[in-house]
Order: structure tokens, then sequence, then C-alpha cells
């Protein structure tokens, strides 16, 4: 996901409307938009998704040391116990830990947004983009097409309400745990529109899936996707990509944001994230992707973060034994 999406306006009325607490930071040439996170016991903690962020990208400009101030005047403000920070590059981090006037800058236990995205360029002509694709990638698009799957770009109320349950129930079925459903109520809420449209694939009158895509800026975003996993053989999850990239240059956008992928566990042959990141990568694979610092914590209170990674330690034990 495009930090400029997670640093505007747009996502953090979304924020609000899934009921969070969005504060709005921004200087002459930076912004640090962030959402206040509750956490049993602990207390609250602020989160910049994908930011502090540069609006003019020059790494010798040290912009991050007139952010820096800024977040912590917020965070005593707020009475949050650490900041959360996604910084775009390894220079930026390391600007914000030299302008922390002594405060803690450490490795958060866990990112909050992948640390590697996929964007694919635009700028091409669609027999470019085809011909670019791998093979068998190029071949379920035509096999989508030919099973006769139908795909449609809208914002009805009856495919929010299909993309909803194919979300919800393609995690289930991944065993993975889903965002609680008014949380895609509010996304579509006020993401659909002008800013975004759900792509749905329909079959014989049966949406069969559906992915919510969003534009924002000189981009197009993948947010989130479900299928129906009894038309698995009608390919249309590799129909709807494509025609969402059709979409976004119709639109004169300049990228397709596919979101998060790992090039670690493509080049193992294993993980969680294998089968997304060989999927994405069959649009693109000479597009190498986007890699980003990942989310470090600055600590205002040592009790509090101390608190907070005992209980992550102590959830990720549990986890392991539940695995095991």
């Amino acid at each position: 996901m495009t930090d400029e999406l997670l640093q505007s306006e747009v996502w953090m009325r979304f924020q609000r409307a899934a009921g969070k607490r969005a504060v709005r930071l921004s200087g002459r040439d930076w912004s640090a938009n962030g959402v206040v996170h509750r956490l049993p016991f602990v207390g609250e903690y602020l989160y910049v998704p994908r930011g502090p962020r540069e609006r003019i990208r020059n790494q010798e400009s040290g912009i991050m040391w007139e952010a820096s101030p800024a977040l912590l005047a917020k965070a005593e403000e707020l009475n949050v116990g650490w900041i959360r920070i996604e910084p775009e590059t390894e220079k930026a981090l390391a600007d914000i830990r030299d302008s922390m006037k002594g405060k803690g800058v450490v490795k958060a236990p866990h990112d909050m947004q992948p640390r590697e995205t996929f964007r694919v360029g635009l700028k091409r002509s669609e027999e470019e983009l085809l011909a670019a694709m791998k093979s068998k990638t190029r071949y379920n698009i035509r096999i989508a097409e030919k099973r006769g799957v139908r795909v449609v770009a809208t914002t009805e109320p009856k495919y929010r309400d299909a993309f909803i349950r194919l979300v919800t129930g393609t995690a289930d079925r991944k065993g993975i745990v889903p965002h609680p459903k008014g949380y895609y109520e509010a996304m579509c809420e006020t993401l659909l529109g002008e800013n975004g449209e759900i792509i749905a694939a329909e079959k014989n009158g049966e949406i069969i899936a559906a992915n919510l895509v969003v534009f924002y800026g000189d981009t197009a975003t993948y947010l989130h996707g479900g299928s129906d996993d009894r038309f698995r053989a009608d390919m249309a999850p590799f129909l709807l990509q494509w025609e969402a990239m059709r979409g976004a240059k119709r639109r004169g956008l300049s990228w397709y944001d596919f979101g998060g992928v790992s090039t670690r566990e493509f080049a193992d042959g294993s993980g969680k994230w294998l089968g997304i990141t060989r999927f994405k990568f069959g649009f693109s694979p000479a597009t190498g992707a986007t890699v980003f610092p990942g989310a470090y914590d600055i600590v205002l209170s040592s009790a509090r973060y101390f608190l907070y990674t005992v209980m992550q330690r102590a959830r990720g034990f549990v986890a392991g034994i539940v695995r095991r």
C-alpha cells in the first residue's frame, strides 16, 4: 500500500469511521498523520502508518529533524506510551534516531504494514503489460474469460456486501483472522466512490470474487480481496487484477500497487506469504519489490513498553504451543 495513501486525509477519514482516533500532523515539507491504538493493560500508543513522510523526496533535506519535535509534542498531549513509526527510508530512520533527544528508538515486535510491496508501472500499452507477465498468468486470464467470467467495476451495495462476505470467507479458509465486519463496512462507506470501487467477478449471475481498489495520487492500490473456493477453476482473481490494471490505465494513473509481498519466502519456496507473492509477481516478474525499513517504536514510557513487550512474548509463546 502506498505511503501517500496511508498518509492522506482520505485514509484518516476511514480510520475515524472505523472508530479510531486519528491525528493529522504536518509541516512545510513533511506529514505524520497517526492513529491512536489502545491495548489491554498497557494503554495507548500512536501509530504513524508509512510515516513520517517527506513531501519532497530529498534524502539530504533533514526534514525528519523538523518532524520529530512535533511528534513528541503530540505524543505528550495524547499521553501515549510510545510512537510507532514506519519511515520511508533508512536515511529517514537514521535522522529520526538522531533527533529524538535521548528517547529510545527500537525495532517494533512486529511490522504493521508489509516491509515489501509490489508496484507495477502502467505507462505501457496493454499489449506490453500482457507480454511482461508470466505465461501462466496470461493463460489463467484467458481461462477466466473463456469460462464466462464477467468483471464489473461498481460501488453498488450488493457488491459491497458480496465483497465483505468473500473477504471474510477467504480469510477463514486460509486460517487468517480477518478484520471485524464493521472495519470493512467503514472502508466501503468512506473509500468507495471518487476514491475507490469494487472490482467484482460474476459467473451465471453469481458473484464469485471481489476486490477493493482505491485511487490516490498517481496510484491504484489493491487493498483487500476474496473469492469463492467453489469456483477456483475459473481463475477469477487473475482476471480481476488484470481488469483493475486496465481500469487504472484508463484513469491515467501511473502505478498499480498489488500490496504486500515477501521476496525471502518467494526465494525460499515456503512460508505463509509464498502463494500470494507468487501470484502477484506473475503480473510483472521483472519488477522488483519496494522495500521499507519496517516498524520502529519511539519509547516514551519505559514501564508501559516493558509490560507491552512481556505480553507480546507471552502471546508468541502461546501461539507457538498452539501451532505445535
